[in-house]
C-alpha cells in the first residue's frame, strides 16, 4: 500500500513534477508550442501530419516520440524491480537527466531542433524513474492519470469506500508541483529564454548528489 512508501517520497515527487512542469512550459512556449513531458498531443499531431505530406515534420515528430521511448529505456536498463530501495541507480538517472537538459539547452540555443529530442529523452527518463510502488502508480511528467485516479477515489468515497488520505496527499502534491513548475518555467523562459533550462538541470544534479550522499550515510 501507499502507506509503506518512505516519508520523503512526497518531497521527491514534488521536486520531480516541478522540474517536469518547468520543462514542459519551456516546451510549450518555444518547441513549436508542443508539450515534451508527455506524448499524447505529440502522437496526435504525428498522426495528423501524414495528411500534410510534410516529410520533415513527420520525421521530427517521430524523433520526439522515439526519444521519449529511448529515455524510458535507459531508466529500465539502470533500475530494476518495482520496489523503492536505497542503492539503486536513482542518482545516475537524475545525473543523466541533468546532462540531457544541458544538451537540450546547448542545441536549442544554437538553433538546432535536435534539442527537442534530448528534452523528450530527459522527460522519458524521469517518467520511468518512478513507476509502480506499493500499489500506487506515480507519474511525474504529466498529471492526466493523477486526476483520473483522484476522480476514481472520490467516486468510490461517495459510495462508502474509505479514502486513502496518504494517497490523496501524494497526488495533490504532484498536481501542485506540476502547476507550480509550469508557472516558474513560463516566468524564467520569458526572462532568460533557453538559459532557463539551467534551473531544472541544476535541480536534477542537486538531487543526484543529495541521494548519493544519503545512500552513503545510511549504509
Amino acid at each position: 500500500m501507499i502507506s509503506k512508501l518512505p516519508k520523503w517520497i512526497e518531497v521527491g515527487a514534488f521536486v520531480l513534477t516541478l522540474v517536469a512542469g518547468f520543462v514542459n512550459a519551456v516546451g510549450l512556449l518555444s518547441f513549436e508550442h508542443q508539450s515534451v513531458s508527455h506524448l499524447s498531443g505529440t502522437a496526435t499531431i504525428f498522426g495528423a501530419s501524414f495528411l500534410s505530406s510534410n516529410l520533415q515534420s513527420i520525421i521530427h515528430l517521430l524523433g520526439v516520440l522515439l526519444s521519449f521511448l529511448f529515455g524510458s529505456s535507459m531508466a529500465g536498463f539502470l533500475l530494476h524491480g518495482s520496489t523503492l530501495k536505497l542503492g539503486r541507480h536513482y542518482d545516475t538517472v537524475l545525473f543523466l537527466e541533468a546532462l540531457l537538459l544541458l544538451v537540450t539547452l546547448w542545441l536549442l540555443s544554437s538553433g538546432s531542433f535536435y534539442g527537442h529530442f534530448f528534452a523528450s529523452a530527459a522527460c522519458g527518463l524521469q517518467n520511468a524513474l518512478a513507476t509502480t510502488y506499493s500499489g500506487a502508480v506515480i507519474r511525474t511528467t504529466h498529471v492526466t492519470g493523477i486526476f483520473t485516479d483522484l476522480g476514481i477515489m472520490f467516486g468510490e468515497f461517495c459510495r462508502g469506500k474509505r479514502l486513502d488520505g496518504r494517497k490523496v496527499k501524494l497526488f495533490l502534491i504532484i498536481i501542485i508541483g506540476f502547476i507550480l513548475g509550469g508557472t516558474l518555467g513560463a516566468f524564467f523562459y520569458n526572462k532568460y529564454k533557453f538559459l532557463s533550462l539551467l534551473l531544472p538541470s541544476g535541480v536534477c544534479l542537486f538531487m543526484a548528489v543529495v541521494y548519493f550522499m544519503y545512500v552513503k550515510i545510511t549504509k
